[in-house]
C-alpha cells in the first residue's frame, strides 16, 4: 500500500490515505512514532501494528465511552466507529470485544426497550422501533415474547392517562383518541374491543 496523501483535520488529527483511499485517522504524535510519509510504502506489517496498537485500542475505548452513557445496539456502535473513520477489520474486532465483554448486547437492549415503553405502545410499534435502531427481527420477537404485554391493557391505561372515558367523550375525542392509539401501532380490532 502507498501512502498518498496525509491530510490535516479540524479535530487535531491527520487522516492518512493509502492508495487514493481514507484509510484511518491518527494524531500528529503518532505519525511522527509511525515515520509515517506521503509517498511512503506501507507494508502490510506496519499496517497491521498500527491497527492492533492504536487503532484498536483506541475503538474499544470510543466504545466503552459511549456505552458508559447508554446502552446501544450493535448498529448504532458501529456506526458512530464509522463516523470516527476506524477501518472496517478495526471495527468487527472492536464490536467482539465488546461483546465478549458481555458490554454489547442486542438481546438486553431489546428486553430494556420493551420495559420502559411497553406502558406506551404496541407490541408491533416496539418491533418496528427496535429493528430500526439496528436489532435483528429474530432478537426482538425473542424479547418481546419473553415479556409479553396484553393490548388491551395497555389500550386501558393510556385512556386512564390521558382521562379519555369512551362513555362520556363525543365523536371528535373518540376518533381523536383512536388516531393516537392506531399511531401508537395498536390494532383497531383491540381498540375497539377495549374501549366499547
Amino acid at each position: 500500500m502507498i501512502l498518498t496523501k496525509i491530510e490535516k483535520t479540524r479535530s487535531g488529527k491527520v487522516r492518512i490515505w493509502l492508495n487514493d483511499e481514507p484509510a484511518f485517522l491518527l494524531y500528529e504524535k503518532e505519525c511522527a512514532e509511525y515515520r509515517l510519509s506521503e509517498g511512503q510504502e506501507v507494508s502490510g506489517a506496519l499496517y497491521d501494528e498500527i491497527c492492533t496498537a492504536v487503532l484498536l485500542k483506541r475503538a474499544k475505548m470510543r466504545c466503552m465511552h459511549l456505552l458508559e452513557r447508554m446502552d446501544r445496539t450493535e448498529q448504532q456502535l458501529r456506526l458512530k466507529l464509522k463516523e470516527g473513520e476506524y477501518p472496517e477489520d478495526v471495527i468487527d474486532k472492536a464490536l467482539d470485544a465488546m461483546k465478549a465483554a458481555h458490554y454489547l448486547d442486542d438481546l438486553r437492549y431489546s428486553e430494556n426497550y420493551i420495559l420502559a415503553n411497553r406502558d406506551k405502545k404496541s407490541a408491533r410499534l416496539l418491533l418496528m422501533e427496535l429493528e430500526q435502531k439496528g436489532v435483528e427481527r429474530q432478537t426482538a420477537q425473542q424479547a418481546l415474547e419473553e415479556d409479553p404485554a396484553d393490548p388491551c391493557e395497555v389500550i386501558r391505561r393510556l385512556a386512564e392517562k390521558k382521562k379519555f372515558c369512551p362513555e362520556t367523550a363525543d365523536e371528535k375525542e373518540t376518533q381523536r383518541f383512536y388516531q393516537f392509539l392506531l399511531r401508537k401501532g395498536f390494532s383497531f380490532s383491540d381498540i375497539k374491543k377495549t374501549l366499547t
